[in-house]
């Protein structure tokens, strides 16, 4: 949440209350992060929230060349299980960064079917900690 909240990002919009919300979702089970390291610094990532099958991808940064996109591809491996074909990534828009690596828009009844689909799934298991896997 830090990276992306960077101020020197232009139209920086995570404040200090976002940024306590997202910790105590964190602190929780429901938000999650995907980092790229590169020697021992931290040079991209992703955060955002699972429920079920759901996850809703909040924002992402980079600070080298493609690391919020290895982020990506990072989640994306994350997610594939056996309900992987059942599960939503949600990235809340399209742009021509995310096109490029896959990302289609679905109109507004088709989401709600396959959010409808994906809700009563597990959460993934590298986001299923223990305590608050069956909320």
């Amino acid at each position: 949440v830090a990276g992306c909240a960077d101020p020197s990002r232009p139209q920086g919009w995570i404040d200090a209350d976002v940024r306590a919300a997202y910790q105590r979702l964190y602190e929780v089970g429901w938000a999650h992060s995907v980092e790229t390291w590169r020697e021992g610094r931290l040079v991209g990532g992703l955060y955002g929230v699972a429920i079920g099958g759901l996850f809703a991808g909040e924002s992402m940064f980079h600070r080298e060349r493609d690391a919020s996109k290895v982020a990506l591809l990072a989640l994306v491996d994350l997610l594939r299980d056996e309900h992987a074909e059942r599960r939503l990534l949600d990235v809340q828009w399209s742009t021509p960064h995310l096109a490029s690596l896959g990302v289609v828009e679905v109109g507004r009844e088709e989401y709600l079917q396959r959010l409808g689909v994906a809700l009563p799934l597990p959460l993934p298991r590298a986001f299923a900690t223990q305590g608050v896997a069956d909320r």
